[in-house]
């Protein structure tokens, strides 16, 4: 079903469907869904004054016109009022299109209460448009202000009633009449809506604006105002849109552009609810300009404080559509948290090590039917562990089976080797041994909607393997492409299907074979190495953005609000990043750097300590037109004395 919520699908004085915030294209699309396209819909009106034959027929009269002058074709209209009541299970499902019309909303209330619509509505899988009444009737408990004279102070008269339960939004239509308005002598807004927004918020907007809500989201578009706890604040403009969301962003803080995620949500009309372990007044001017509320831990890794955290935020703002942090040291504790708080966004506790174990990773490879190196649990002991190291030869790795990076990662090289590393490392059971592929070290990049859609795409190519970089201290290279691989986007995607991961940035790892490797495949091929379910670390995603000349912060905020990317992409580019570490001497100093790349360098700056072991102390990121210059800008920032 795709529910629309107005006051009145026309602009104040007009008798056709506006066009402003995209009304009508969007009622056309859900219509054109629903019917395929291959023939006009039928429309069935429900009645807001069922035993009014007179008002019914001047409705009836009037919407049937509103929609001829909107150019929207329809086989048939009919309208449901009570001398045809006992049909409405039948005409529910004979209609492409229900139409709650307008009215006195307990009139209807009642109305609808008699027919069953409640239940009837539950499978309905084409477009229920609410026009005033009708719309605040949508809600599981509606919201019926007083309107007529003596309503306001009628001790029976009652406010919430029963609805269809289509929405848990309440709306009060008609901003441009009902702010001035009075009823029983007491002001509709300050005296009546404002003391009951302590139970429920409420949400007011133009005729012309309206709310849609399909698959479990809700997005209101046009210019709107929320009532809320005795007090009204404007949270929506012309031809701008409001998500009805809450997302607790944890360690919002660190990387320190991760602020700009923040911002990217705040636009699209997010609340944005950070959890970090340091005080208000340390996170950064922008970082703070971007949170709707702020929550300080003593410590991130306590799961008591953070789920206090979160569950003071849910108190205070309803239900949590979304936690993320964006980081792989916090998936875990993230997918514990939306467990918990069933937040349905993003992946649980039962799915975490498919996404943290390398070896759980291989069985979700194979599935993909992605080609993988062979791999050996440590828990395998001793025995097992030189019988495989025996079949595919040395060298071999060994790496943590939960862990980040090429931290902790040992390239071994013979038996002597392996005898000595595992009689160092008495948790070798915790390590999975693999064989050694050699070829080029690539990502690909993506952000996938609900439907595991990618909305973008990137690749990267690390011509030095991390490991080597952070065993022998070298200066980081690595450039991202002006465009992703035909053959490496199919893959990519292909991993995101098998690894089941919708809704997320992913950075996905994989060796380009620089030659035939029997049961991996011919040189060119690629084969799986890691999955990450998070963006790529350090300066990468600005990268993407001065290469692609675009903004991923925004498009991830995008797919978070809207489910669907808003921000095109420009000219395409090179970019790459050199770095340089502290306490070595290199021959060009920065300034010889700066006069010799002049615009082409888009950002230089220190690297935080926590990611210099990868990415070096100091870096420099340029933007080129030719791949012929990425090399000559390698040498020329990292050569050294």
């Amino acid at each position: 079903m795709t529910l629309f919520l107005t006051g009145s699908p026309t602009r104040y004085g007009e008798d056709y469907f506006t066009n402003d915030n995209g009304f009508r294209a969007e009622v056309v699309a859900a219509l054109r869904a629903v019917t395929g396209g291959r023939r006009a819909p039928r429309v069935l009106l429900v009645s807001a004054a069922p035993d009014d034959p007179g008002f019914t027929k001047s409705v009836e009269e009037g919407m049937g016109l509103c929609i001829h002058r909107s150019d929207i074709a329809t086989s048939a209209i009919v309208m449901l009022d009570r001398h045809n009541a006992d049909r409405t299970a039948e005409l529910v499902r004979w209609a492409d299109w229900v139409i709650l019309c307008g009215g006195h909303v307990p009139t209807q209330n009642r109305f609808l209460h008699e027919i069953g619509l409640r239940e009837i509505l539950k499978d309905y899988r084409g477009v229920v448009m609410g026009c005033s009444a009708g719309s605040m009737n949508c809600a599981g408990t509606v919201y019926a202000h007083p309107e007529l004279p003596g309503e306001a102070v009628a001790p029976r008269h009652t406010r919430w009633l029963q609805g269809l339960g289509l929405t848990d939004i309440n709306i009060i239509p008609h901003w441009e009449q009902v702010r001035e308005a009075r009823v029983d002598g007491l002001r509709l807004i300050e005296d009546l809506a404002f003391p009951d927004s302590w139970r429920h918020p409420f949400y007011t907007f133009r005729d012309g604006g309206f709310i849609k809500v399909k698959d479990g989201r809700s997005e209101l578009r046009g210019e709107a105002w929320e009532i809320s706890r005795g007090r009204m604040r404007r949270i929506c403009e012309e031809n701008q849109s409001y998500p009805f969301m809450n997302l607790v962003f944890i360690s919002p803080h660190f990387p320190q552009t991760y602020w700009q995620f923040c911002a990217g949500a705040r636009r699209n009309g997010v609340n944005v609810l950070g959890i970090a372990d340091t005080n208000y007044e340390n996170l950064s001017p922008e970082l703070r300009a971007q949170l709707t509320d702020y929550y300080k831990v003593n410590d991130l890794e306590n799961y008591d404080e953070m789920y206090r955290a979160v569950a003071w935020f849910a108190h205070k703002y309803g239900i949590i559509d979304w936690i993320e942090s964006n980081n792989e040291y916090w998936l875990e504790q993230d997918a514990r948290l939306r467990t918990d708080f069933n937040v349905t966004t993003g992946i649980h506790s039962d799915r975490i090590a498919a996404i943290r174990n390398k070896s759980e990773m291989k069985k979700y490879y194979a599935l993909g039917g992605i080609p993988t190196a062979r791999q050996i649990k440590g828990s395998a002991g001793r025995d097992a562990i030189r019988a495989f190291v025996a079949k595919t030869g040395y060298p071999v790795i060994a790496k943590p089976d939960s862990g980040m990076g090429a931290s902790g990662t040992f390239k071994l090289q013979s038996d002597a080797e392996l005898e000595a590393w595992l009689d160092a490392h008495p948790n070798f059971g915790q390590f999975v041994i693999e064989e050694f592929v050699t070829g080029l070290l690539v990502s690909y990049d993506g952000i996938f909607n609900s439907k595991m859609e990618p909305i973008f795409e990137n690749n990267s190519v690390f011509p030095t393997p991390v490991m080597d970089i952070v065993h022998d201290n070298l200066d980081t290279c690595y450039w991202i492409n002006k465009k992703v691989p035909a053959k490496l986007a199919a893959i990519g995607r292909r991993t995101v299907k098998a690894f089941g991961t919708p809704s997320r940035f992913v950075h996905l790892e994989f060796f380009q074979l620089d030659r035939d490797r029997e049961g991996l495949g011919k040189k060119g091929d690629y084969v799986g190495l890691e999955v990450n379910m998070r963006p790529p670390g350090g300066y990468t995603p600005d990268m993407m953005n001065y290469a692609h000349s675009t903004d991923v912060f925004q498009i991830w905020a995008d797919m978070v609000a809207f489910d669907e990317r808003r921000k095109p992409e420009g000219t395409a580019y090179y970019c790459a990043y050199a770095s340089r570490r502290d306490g070595v001497a290199y021959v060009h100093d920065h300034r010889e750097i700066l006069e010799r790349y002049g615009a082409q360098i888009c950002f230089q700056g220190r690297v935080p300590d926590a990611l210099s072991d990868d990415l070096g102390n100091h870096c420099f990121l340029a933007r080129l037109n030719d791949k012929k210059e990425i090399e000559p800008f390698f040498r020329f920032v990292t050569e050294r004395k």
